[in-house]
């Protein structure tokens, strides 16, 4: 079953420190995946344990982490700390240390993807923390275990979707890895303890009474203005999707709307990108694609690499 294609949603895998894809076609060197900040830090820093996207993951293990070019204002920073101190006080944890600085353009560390799941299915989840499940606001959650930072982040480009680390980066960079002790870390359990592989979408189920997630006053709030600090990339991101026939990325935190209280009976959302959707199950090495042909701001492909998502480059 190692690094077997799973079919139902593309997501297969298990907990070890290196990466395989969803498409059969086993190791694919070392994925990295590049986010805008504060996002970035907060998911290297072990803050973030969940990463929010339109699309599963396309692979298990080690995540690493590389921060866009566009510098993050204060407000958008403000917002999304104060969402975590909101949700993790739910669970009793305050005085969080956050990073002292936001860098971009910087490959910053590497968490564990470990599993994959549907947003409904993971604010259901009794057998998480509170706050993790008040992480669940977007179409696909992968989980993250184990966050690493760089003693000192590597300046480097970035791409869409999730690509292949340069090797000479690489090499540099697993040598200065630090393990990050989070706020409340996670160990997210298998559904199946027999089966590494049984933590992805459709995977969970849960009793007809399951309650609602209730949300104070205040964890809705900064719910809310988590989501208004996202927008500003989601527009963006929504474009790209519509000149790539690949996908695209989406910002951790989606612009759908949400209540105060989400219902774990059935809860009904918009499933991410078609494009992406309609696509996930082809091959994912592409030694040229339409989408880079259509795109008249994406750049030729220097050097093979698996590559899923959009292929803009990120400046």
């Amino acid at each position: 079953m190692r690094g077997r294609y799973s079919g139902r949603c593309g997501f297969a895998g298990g907990r070890h420190s290196s990466s395989r894809s969803n498409d059969g076609r086993g190791y694919h060197g070392n994925p990295c995946l590049t986010m805008h900040q504060p996002w970035a830090s907060l998911l290297v820093h072990g803050i973030k344990r969940v990463e929010g996207r339109s699309w599963p993951s396309p692979i298990t293990g080690r995540l690493w982490i590389h921060a866009a070019s566009k510098v993050p204002d204060p407000d958008t920073i403000k917002a999304m700390e104060d969402f975590y101190r909101e949700i993790y006080a739910v669970d009793g944890i305050t005085g969080i240390k956050f990073p002292d600085h936001y860098p971009v353009s910087r490959l910053l560390g590497c968490v564990e993807v470990v599993g994959c799941l549907r947003s409904e299915e993971l604010v259901c989840w009794e057998h998480v923390p509170e706050s993790v499940r008040l992480e669940g606001l977007t179409d696909f959650c992968w989980l993250c275990e184990n966050p690493q930072k760089l003693v000192v982040p590597f300046e480097m480009r970035g791409y869409q979707g999730v690509y292949n680390l340069e090797r000479r980066i690489y090499d540099g960079a697993v040598r200065g890895l630090l393990p990050v002790q989070g706020p409340l870390p996670v160990k997210f359990p298998l559904p199946d303890p027999r089966d590494p592989f049984s933590l992805k979408p459709g995977s969970l189920t849960f009793a007809a009474s399951k309650p609602t997630l209730q949300k104070s006053e205040s964890v809705a709030a900064a719910i809310a203005g988590a989501r208004t600090a996202a927008t500003q990339f989601s527009k963006k991101d929504r474009k790209a999707a519509a000149s790539s026939e690949i996908g695209t990325e989406e910002q951790s935190w989606g612009s759908h709307g949400g209540s105060s209280s989400v219902d774990c009976n059935g809860l009904s959302i918009v499933h991410g990108s078609y494009a992406h959707l309609q696509n996930q199950n082809r091959p994912s090495i592409f030694p040229s694609t339409q989408a880079n042909s259509q795109n008249p701001n994406s750049e030729p492909r220097r050097s093979p690499r698996l590559e899923f998502g959009a292929s803009n480059r990120w400046h």
